[in-house]
């Protein structure tokens, strides 16, 4: 079974602003010459992370609504320009998003369980969910209403 990573987005406070800027990191990395594939850089190495890459997600909280999530294709340990060891978390370019559920911040990243983890939404979610702005689901959570 497949373990996934929760991790909070800072900086972008939508999906599609969490796209955008991916999309402006993979623009620099081709004009560089860099492998254009998504990453997110962190201080700690999964202790667990077989059980992720390449068979699980990290799951992204954009203002304090788990929204989204993105396949993790490799976890590779490396060393900054300054020294130190980072981890960087090769991920799939597709955002997929999710059932919103509220969650309160914390720091690092949490592991997420197959069965606690929220289903995707699109074809065959629950109603008009998929087809809903993010921004009304969000408010929706927020009020307990989701």
């Amino acid at each position: 079974m497949a373990l996934h990573l929760l991790k909070l987005c800072v900086g972008p406070a939508s999906i599609e602003e969490l796209a955008a800027r991916q999309a402006r990191f993979r623009d620099e990395a081709l004009r560089l010459g860099l492998d254009p594939a998504p990453v997110h850089t962190t201080r700690m190495v999964p202790k667990r992370r077989s059980e992720i890459a390449g068979r699980g997600s990290i799951y992204w909280v954009i203002k304090g609504t788990l929204s989204c999530r993105q396949a993790v294709a490799a976890i590779e340990p490396s060393t900054g320009d300054d020294g130190i060891g980072r981890c960087r978390l090769v991920l799939d370019p597709a955002i997929v998003a999710v059932a919103p559920r509220p969650c309160r911040p914390f720091q690092g990243w949490r592991y997420l369980t197959q069965g606690d983890a929220p289903a995707d939404l699109g074809e065959g979610a629950a109603g008009d969910l998929a087809a809903m702005p993010e921004a009304l689901r969000r408010e929706l959570v927020g009020l307990g209403l989701l």
